[in-house]
């Protein structure tokens, strides 16, 4: 059983994105016991992972948590892109914001929390370096069950 699940994968998804897999896959995980979803709100699979979630609360009794890096996360985000992620933070139960400023590493920061802070991690990992690939790895270390999409 996972309580706790958090999200990483690459902010542009690939054509081999499957949306209607991810929304399996996270209700799988919640008929198994994940109760809150962790969401560092990245473009990209951080926010649709969260769109699934947001879906499946009209009919489980789950929490989505945001995990914010900085404040100005959403600032440098297209006009859709932000319009996703105010929408996604409007639905989320908790809110916990890792820093005011953006500052070099404050993204680390946030995917360290999210690994720590999880049983589970789901990953739709598809490049060997970056952020998502740091945080698979930094999860493996800890011994983390690590669900790829």
């Amino acid at each position: 059983m996972y309580i706790n699940c958090a999200f990483s994968g690459h902010r542009v998804l690939g054509s081999d994105f499957d949306n209607q897999l991810l929304f399996r896959v996270i209700e799988n995980l919640i008929r198994t016991g994940t109760e809150n979803f962790l969401c560092g709100m990245a473009r990209g699979f951080d926010l649709a992972a969260a769109r699934c979630v947001i879906d499946l609360k009209k009919n489980y009794e789950i929490r989505l948590t945001a995990c914010i890096p900085c404040s100005t996360q959403s600032d440098t985000f297209s006009r859709k892109d932000r319009e996703i992620y105010e929408k996604v933070l409007e639905s989320c139960d908790e809110k916990v914001v890792l820093s005011e400023n953006y500052y070099r590493g404050c993204m680390q920061v946030r995917n360290r929390y999210l690994v720590e802070n999880c049983d589970v991690l789901l990953c739709y990992l598809r490049e060997p370096s970056g952020g998502t690939c740091y945080t698979v790895n930094y999860a493996e270390e800890l011994g983390k069950k690590i669900v790829k999409v």
